[in-house]
């Protein structure tokens, strides 16, 4: 399993993805989950997965060489809504010829794209198993996949589409932190991307290790602040869940 966290917010875009996977806890490895694809000034597109690795490595392999063999592909379609379609269509594809093969694996992902295409705003969209997908807006500003629930809390509190760029990157590695915290399938390294609405280039991915300094100073800040607000809170008692006596 991963975890990838995508936010669309007015002055671009922050992506996070971390890198473990795993086949048992006596087989996991890294494996990068963000990936990207580009015209430097035309278009720029990020695509993130979780789930099935050689589902998903067989989709973004598909979708690389067919830029090269077909007459459609991601790179001269009009849209990011295209784009998404031509993902979905192709995670379809690769599900369906897979599952023949079926001995109680599970052979699903799923998919965040997103980025931007020159005449139309940045984008974001959540592509499930089945191909269908949905696009961000301004009252659901970012999309999760893979173990998502850990890190949710903090986003549900902090993000909206007005968030600047540095406070959604460090609200994103909270959630991250969150994440790898509770759940082992989860792990470093983690890559991060921070993209500027109309840049329309590769800012570049940042990869973070165990020992980043980064890493290590927002959890123990986000840990310590945790404790701290815990002891400040209101005194608790036994005494306040006592049923109350009847006149």
């Amino acid at each position: 399993m991963t975890y990838c966290v995508a936010l669309k917010l007015d002055d671009g875009l922050v992506l996070t993805s971390d890198s473990r996977t795993n086949a048992g806890v006596d087989h996991i490895a890294s494996f990068r989950k963000l990936h990207v694809l580009e015209v430097p000034g035309e278009r720029v597109i990020f695509l993130q997965s979780a789930g099935n690795l050689a589902t998903t490595q067989s989709v973004i392999t598909l979708l690389q060489t067919s830029i090269r063999n077909a007459e459609r592909h991601c790179l001269n379609v009009p849209t990011l809504f295209d784009v998404a379609e031509l993902v979905g269509k192709t995670m379809r594809e690769v599900i369906k010829r897979d599952q023949g093969q079926n001995q109680g694996v599970d052979f699903s992902c799923s998919m965040l794209v997103s980025g931007q295409i020159k005449g139309e705003p940045h984008r974001l969209f959540h592509i499930y198993p089945q191909g269908n997908f949905i696009e961000a807006g301004e009252d659901t500003p970012y999309f999760q996949i893979g173990e998502s629930k850990y890190g949710k809390p903090i986003l549900d509190r902090i993000i909206d589409s007005s968030t600047s760029l540095d406070r959604a990157m460090l609200c994103s590695l909270i959630s991250m932190d969150s994440t790898l915290r509770s759940n082992l399938s989860v792990g470093m390294p983690l890559d991060l991307i921070c993209y500027h609405k109309n840049e329309i280039k590769d800012p570049g991915i940042i990869r973070l290790q165990e020992d980043d300094e980064v890493c290590r100073q927002v959890r123990q800040a986000w840990s310590e602040g945790i404790k701290d607000l815990f002891d400040g809170l209101p005194l608790f008692t036994s005494e306040l869940c006592q049923p109350k006596a009847k006149d």
